[in-house]
């Protein structure tokens, strides 16, 4: 990646916008899952604040891990985990997150980009994805998700109901007040609108 200064005009204005949607209060909420479904597996406390966090997770090796945790053990979706201080490398265990986040179930307009964490150009985007696959692995409930599940907002659940046939007639012959009624509508003693044109 090319070292970029700092921008200028417009650039800098959108930028400022993109890093005020970052909310520290969900850091703190997502560190402390993250170390709690992690548990043992040696990750270790980030240094707080925006840059601490995006150092934190930047090599890829604690979303890779987070991911594999909320997997049973021998269907961990990332075989290796190494960290390195090689860019492609780091970038490419980001990516193997993000696959392995969109095989959950985490819809891939939810997903981040690499270079949103990488570069820490959309941190909030990045919170957003971490959210949103903390609120699938509680929805799940298959016993995997570690912590408070009401660090998460619910999501929600399919509720499908059946009607029986004659339930499904009853409803076709009832005529809903939606598409208006025509009760009490006649033209008795209707006459033209304004007076006849004359013609002199």
């Amino acid at each position: 990646m090319a070292n970029r200064g700092p921008s200028y005009g417009l650039s800098r204005e959108v930028q400022q916008k993109i890093d005020r949607q970052y909310d520290p209060e969900l850091e703190q909420v997502l560190v402390r899952w993250i170390l709690a479904q992690c548990g043992n597996d040696g990750v270790a406390q980030p240094a707080p604040g925006r840059d601490g966090f995006q150092q934190w997770l930047k090599d890829g090796t604690v979303l890779c891990r987070l991911i594999n945790s909320l997997h049973p053990r021998g269907q961990a979706p990332v075989a290796k985990i190494q960290a390195s201080a090689m860019a492609f490398k780091q970038m490419e265990q980001i990516s193997q997150f993000l696959q392995a986040a969109e095989r959950y179930g985490i819809a891939a307009t939810d997903i981040f980009q690499t270079v949103d964490l990488w570069e820490g150009k959309n941190m909030a985007c990045v919170q957003r994805t971490l959210m949103n696959l903390g609120s699938l692995a509680v929805a799940k409930g298959d016993g995997l998700f570690v912590g408070d599940p009401n660090w998460f907002p619910k999501k929600s659940q399919e509720n499908r109901r059946v009607f029986s046939e004659d339930k499904l007639k009853e409803g076709q012959s009832v005529i809903g007040l939606q598409m208006g009624t025509n009760r009490g509508a006649s033209q008795a003693g209707m006459t033209g609108y304004g007076m006849p044109r004359q013609i002199l």
